[in-house]
């Protein structure tokens, strides 16, 4: 973290706003960890991310080049431990 800048964004929380706050960091090109206390709530924020990313898809805002992209940078998981590298954690 030499340079001061933002890389890896952690976040504790896939409800609407956690998975809201993934989809536009990821889709912005920064790596993000994902978390919440079970892994039902993680894959309920991954598949409406995965539904907003297809809407943008579908309405031609994105490319599936993104989409794919995007998804990759998501990194997901139930334990806080998660976002040890994380530059800044929300």
């Amino acid at each position: 973290m030499g340079t001061g800048a933002i890389q890896k964004i952690g976040i504790i929380g896939a409800g609407q706003m956690g998975n809201g706050i993934a989809h536009v960091a990821a889709l912005s090109g920064f790596d993000v960890t994902l978390s919440d206390v079970n892994e039902v709530a993680v894959e309920k924020g991954m598949a409406t991310i995965q539904s907003n990313l297809a809407r943008m898809l579908r309405k031609e805002r994105i490319t599936q080049t993104e989409v794919d992209a995007a998804l990759g940078r998501i990194q997901t998981g139930t334990s806080l431990a998660l976002h040890a590298q994380a530059d800044l954690v929300v």
